[in-house]
């Protein structure tokens, strides 16, 4: 699985992307991130504020609820506004 990271989740992050194996029994963002969580304390204090993020799974805004397969791509980064 590939994962994106923007703005100030990739700086916080210092990385832009990673490729995780997915374990079987992650079904949906909600477990993805609590499997992200646990990789560092980087991760573990980006994470914890995943209520202040947006997700994308394959280029569509998904949830915490929505469910993921072992080749998506999955996006994280901060809420937009238009001018």
């Amino acid at each position: 699985m590939k994962i994106l990271y923007f703005a100030w989740i990739k700086k916080s992050l210092n990385i832009s992307e990673e490729r995780i194996n997915l374990p079987k029994d992650v079904k949906n963002v909600r477990l993805l991130v609590n499997l992200l969580s646990n990789k560092s304390q980087k991760h573990k204090a980006v994470f914890s504020k995943i209520k202040s993020m947006k997700i994308a799974i394959n280029h569509n805004i998904g949830s915490l609820n929505t469910k993921i397969k072992k080749n998506d791509e999955v996006a994280f980064f901060p809420p937009f506004t238009g001018g």
